[in-house]
């Protein structure tokens, strides 16, 4: 259901070959388990940033790098197919709806699907999701000072703070009846949710391993009816700790000593992880499911370097590459022998957000609360931004097609992002910018100029290093001094998480994970949980007021006026601007088959139940 941020982390590599193999011999050379998998296969895969987290749910791990991890790791009750079309596992468990008035929801897991560690996977584990992403229980709130620490942890340590918000789960007050088997679990809303089949269906932690952490239960499953009973009872003393541990409990950059912290109910169980170098994931054997491993070991080989995939690629230490896309890559890869290319466009676009709470020049509160004054500032800024000549420069030597993005919710070429950009107020904002136009709003605000703008952006990014350099040029003309407060790849995502105070307008990109018409909601959404994704801490009582209608609405018509509704405030207010579209770029060697990479997350790890090693 989030949208996640892209490249929030990203490894320095050394370019050093690490002793993996990339393909292994064919089925009919070696050796195969009871389950038909080669026992010798194994297929290498170059990614740009290191897993950080495996609860996919919690503001740390909401990125990227991390579903791509946990898509290999966890199955869950529904997926993609590679028309995006939503497809169930039945082997996994059901789901169905039970009643529109008021909408019921029924998931039932089925009898096979278990942690790695033998402990059965059940409505306890969906539960605890539901605890931790719907706020339902959340008592307090963290406070920061002006550096971004936190000024209250005394009372986060005393009360219930659980960090993950989705719109769906915000909208089941009620508790939720689990079977006696304890199979099953039946969510009652508090009013209908277009997106209900979206709700609850992946991305889960093991409430047992949780529950052991905090409530000093050895035995899994006592430990997990514990945590059950502090649930369905609002055990505030029990849920402190238990919302601590799922905030941050799975954090992680190389292979923890404790085990118990990596389980998978899915296909691959993570085997080894070297801090910003590589991981190894390898098949579960005991998984049951249907989208089992295809080869035994698939190795993820972090290299943020583009051009030092295509090099990876060619000298055999790798099978398969996504690498950001520019015109010398794709010049490279295309020039490789016996690989397979694929040219395409990404479900993630590149935009500048502001931060409205922190005191900078895009704060009401640096002018008294003159939200007018603010608002004329954050107008000028991105008027400053020269996004015709960023697209040109960058984006149209890969894809000639390349256009502005003038919507921030709808995919350029989608059914009603014409109609969108036609009435969203974006045409304030020219394509190519008007230097002008920002000095006489920043004259009519009568603040000082230069106004100093910090920049937080992956510093370690070439595309982006190129992005500020432009947008650097033409803001000085306008009256702005840029700021570079840039970070490498390692330390960028909690910059753009947590520090707001150190920025005041950050680049990078959006990336889709579902389909869902509410998807954008953690990106705008300010009241009455500010969304996951809004670190800009945007706030507009129209915009959440229509935010909370999209939810419950299942009229396609309806649903476009409510997203024109939010784009129009967000474009009036100046909340950001969006810039481009990503052009994708995919290779593999040829001997690797079934590779079918699709637009949203997880891009080019899509099916790896389908991928087969030739000789």
């Amino acid at each position: 259901m989030n949208i996640r941020r892209t490249s929030a982390v990203t490894a320095a590599v050394a370019s050093v070959a690490l002793v993996l193999t990339a393909c292994g011999g064919t089925a009919n050379e070696a050796e195969t388990d009871d389950a038909g998998i080669n026992q010798e296969s194994a297929v290498t895969v170059a990614w740009e940033a290191p897993l950080n987290e495996l609860n996919l749910s919690s503001t740390n791990g909401n990125a990227t790098q991390n579903a791509v991890i946990g898509y290999m790791l966890n199955s869950g009750f529904n997926y993609y197919d590679e028309n995006l079309n939503l497809v169930e596992d039945t082997s996994f468990g059901t789901y169905e709806k039970v009643s529109d008035d008021p909408l019921t929801v029924k998931y039932t897991v089925a009898d096979d699907t278990k942690w790695s560690d033998g402990t059965a996977f059940d409505a306890t584990d969906i539960l605890l999701q539901w605890a931790g992403t719907s706020a339902k229980f959340n008592n307090v709130q963290p406070e920061t000072d002006e550096e971004g620490n936190v000024t209250n942890q005394a009372a986060l340590d005393a009360g219930v703070y659980f960090d993950g918000t989705t719109p769906g789960a915000s909208l089941i007050s009620a508790v939720p009846e689990i079977s006696e088997d304890g199979k099953s679990i039946t969510f009652v809303y508090d009013k209908p949710f277009g997106d209900w089949a979206l709700n609850f269906t992946n991305q889960f932690v093991p409430a047992h391993v949780v529950a052991q952490k905090t409530l000093d239960i050895a035995d899994p499953q006592e430990a997990k009816d514990a945590l059950r009973d502090a649930i369905l009872n609002a055990d505030v003393a029990k849920l402190s700790p238990i919302a601590t541990f799922w905030n941050s409990g799975f954090e992680m950059t190389k292979m923890p000593e404790d085990k118990s912290l990596v389980l998978s109910n899915g296909a691959y169980l993570l085997d080894a992880y070297e801090e910003n170098q590589y991981l190894t994931l390898k098949a579960n054997p005991d998984f049951k499911g249907k989208n089992k491993a295809s080869v035994e070991t698939i190795t993820v080989r972090y290299i943020d370097d583009p051009m030092a995939q295509v090099q990876a690629l060619q000298n055999g230490e790798v099978d398969l590459i996504g690498p950001q896309a520019s015109a010398d890559v794709r010049s490279a890869l295309e020039a490789l022998p016996a690989i397979e290319t694929n040219n395409s466009v990404e479900g993630t676009f590149e935009h500048v957000d502001l931060v409205f709470e922190n005191g900078g020049p895009f704060s009401p509160a640096t002018y008294g609360g003159d939200a007018e004054k603010a608002k004329k500032v954050r107008q000028a800024f991105l008027l400053s931004i020269p996004r015709q000549t960023i697209v040109d420069n960058l984006i149209v030597p890969l894809n000639p097609d390349a256009e502005v993005r003038n919507s921030q919710i709808l995919i350029p070429g989608s059914p009603n992002y014409d109609k969108m950009v036609a009435e969203n107020g974006s045409d304030f904002y020219p394509a190519a910018g008007d230097v002008e136009k920002a000095k006489a709003l920043l004259a009519e605000a009568g603040v000082t100029t230069p106004v100093k703008v910090r920049f937080a952006y992956n510093n370690e990014n070439a595309r982006r290093v190129n992005q500020v350099a432009l947008i650097t040029d033409t803001a000085s003309q306008a009256g702005f001094e840029i700021v570079d407060t840039g970070r490498p790849a390692a330390t960028w995502g909690t910059l753009l998480g947590t520090g707001q105070q150190e920025y005041d307008a950050s680049l990078f990109g959006w990336q889709s994970t579902s389909t869902a018409v509410t998807e954008s909601d953690a990106n705008f959404r300010y009241s009455p949980e500010r969304g996951l994704n809004n670190y800009g801490f945007y706030s507009n009582a129209a915009v959440d007021a229509a935010l909370d209608q999209l939810q419950v609405s299942t009229d396609p018509d309806e649903q476009f006026a409510l997203q024109l509704e939010v784009e129009k405030n967000l474009w009036a207010d100046a909340f950001g601007t969006t810039i481009f579209q990503f052009p994708a770029i995919q290779g593999w060697n040829e001997n690797l088959k079934g590779v079918d990479a699709i637009t949203i997350s997880p891009t080019i790890f899509y099916g790896f139940w389908n991928w087969e090693l030739g000789a």
